[in-house]
């Protein structure tokens, strides 16, 4: 990502300021309660606030110091710097308390706020805040607008998710703001029922288990992200967990404990230009023993419908810390990379296709098929007896490589455009191959096509193999305890799921 200043023009700016203009800045436990309060200046949720800060001239000395703020935050985000909760001036103040109520609500009508703090605390059940929004500190609903620019946002609770839109129609549009969850299954941002969410430079910490920072659940919708700062720490919270269509611009995001991405049956998520670092370190279930940054899966709890899914990922960095990089299961999806440094600091593959905890015994591995344009990929790929790849090399993209080294297992075509290379790294055995005579390197390994012996140096062509969704068993919604994510295993469970 490129930074829009380097600290010399910042300094070389700021002096000139100082010297030669006048500037004008704007400045930029969960004890239960019976009744919604308010601190400092007193604030009807459904009453627009003023949006105006006070101005003045600076000083010399005020110039550089902002000017040097500028310099020691770190950013590497094209569009944005990390905001903290100082940054923003706030003039109102609202809380709640009450389980299962909202700070402020946008139903079916249209409301602005900017320059608020929002604290909400209590408790709430898990489908009802999880699908529909109960207990959320900012809420829209029934087709209703929220517009919200330089907010501050803080939940303490179960079932607590800060910004959250509901239902076809309904629209939520925040910026430059702040977002903070400490409890359990408590999102940042939080999209269902085919809500719209749009979202511009957020900095988003969450602490608690299930609590992904960008976060939707079932009916998904839309969500488009452009810059901001996105971190999260519990068991089970990916940064992204997707069960709409998500897309995210020139953003930093940061998973501590889980995977970076989830993306749950017939949905998708596209990151351009996004830089996204992975540490699964804990497990939240007993589905699977991997670890990995970026899991594709279908849980047949009935919050995602199953089909084909999306992953998309357009320039930016990958940095894995534990296990995989790609682990897809029980569903089948397209991979789409493109320009991507993808770096595994681990000692896991590239990409696993395998049988999980997930649907029918038989039918539920992972069908992938992978285009890579432009793109380095480094690590090796697994496909079980049940699991299907289609890897296409494109635009000089580079393999290094091997696939199923242990023997043939799942089916895999690999096709290498000319002017791509595959670089062999172990011995490998694919089921079809489509090459002209220079894409191979064997690097003095053995490539086995359908158990016979490829030579070096040989043109081949194979056909494709079936990587479309096909049902995997039971879809019946899964038994749920409501834990918030205790249990150790994989993948991020719904909050209440068993």
């Amino acid at each position: 990502m490129k930074k829009v200043f380097n600290k010399k023009s910042v300094i070389v700016i700021a002096l000139l300021a100082a010297l030669g203009t006048s500037v004008l800045f704007t400045s930029c436990s969960t004890e239960k309660d019976t009744s919604s309060k308010s601190t400092g200046t007193s604030v009807n949720s459904s009453q627009e606030t003023a949006t105006a800060d006070s101005t003045g001239t600076p000083s010399t000395e005020n110039i550089i110091e902002e000017a040097t703020k500028e310099i020691s935050t770190e950013s590497t985000s094209s569009v944005s710097v990390k905001i903290s909760e100082s940054d923003i001036s706030v003039k109102e103040k609202i809380e709640n308390s009450n389980d299962g109520e909202h700070v402020v609500t946008a139903d079916g009508e249209s409301k602005s706020y900017s320059n608020i703090s929002v604290t909400k605390t209590g408790e709430a059940d898990g489908d009802e805040a999880d699908f529909y929004g109960e207990n959320s500190a900012l809420f829209a609903t029934n087709g209703g607008t929220l517009d919200l620019k330089n907010v501050v946002v803080k939940t303490d609770g179960t079932h607590a998710n800060a910004v959250f839109s509901y239902g076809e129609g309904t629209t939520v549009n925040v910026s430059d703001s702040y977002i903070e969850t400490d409890g359990n299954c408590s999102g940042g941002i939080m999209t269902t029922g085919g809500g719209t969410m749009n979202a511009n430079n957020l900095t988003i910490d969450t602490s608690g288990n299930s609590s992904a920072a960008i976060r939707s659940d079932r009916g998904g919708g839309t969500v488009n992200v452009t810059g901001g700062y996105y971190t999260t720490s519990g068991v089970g919270s990916p940064v992204i967990y997707s069960t709409a269509d998500i897309t995210v611009n020139d953003a930093v995001l940061t998973a501590n404990t889980s995977q970076g991405i989830v993306v749950e049956g017939k949905n998708s998520v596209t990151l351009n230009n996004v830089e996204l670092t992975a540490d699964n370190n804990k497990k939240n279930g007993s589905h699977s023993d991997y670890y990995q940054a970026v899991m594709i899966y279908q849980s047949m709890s009935g919050d995602a419908d199953e089909g084909l899914s999306s992953f998309d990922m357009n320039g930016g960095t990958l940095v894995n810390k534990n296990g995989d990089i790609f682990f897809v299961t029980n569903t089948a999806t397209t991979i789409n990379l493109s320009e991507a440094d993808i770096t595994n600091e681990a000692d896991g593959i590239f990409l696993r296709a395998a049988t999980a905890g997930w649907g029918s015994e038989g039918s539920n591995g992972g069908k992938v098929t992978l285009n890579a344009s432009k793109q380095t990929i480094n690590g090796d790929i697994v496909v079980d007896s049940v699991s299907a790849l289609n890897l296409y090399l494109k635009d000089k993209s580079v393999f290094n490589g091997a696939v199923n080294t242990d023997g043939q297992d799942g089916d895999v075509y690999i096709e290498i455009e000319s002017g791509s290379t595959w670089n062999l790294t172990g011995d490998s055995y694919i089921t079809g191959l489509t090459c002209d005579t220079s894409s191979v390197k064997l690097n003095g390994h053995k490539l086995y096509i359908n158990g016979e012996l490829y030579s070096e140096g040989t043109a081949s062509s194979g056909s494709a193999v079936d990587t479309t969704a096909s049902s995997s068993g039971n879809s019946q919604r899964s038994s749920h305890s409501g834990n918030g994510g205790s249990e150790h295993g994989t993948p991020p469970k719904k909050p209440d799921e068993n």
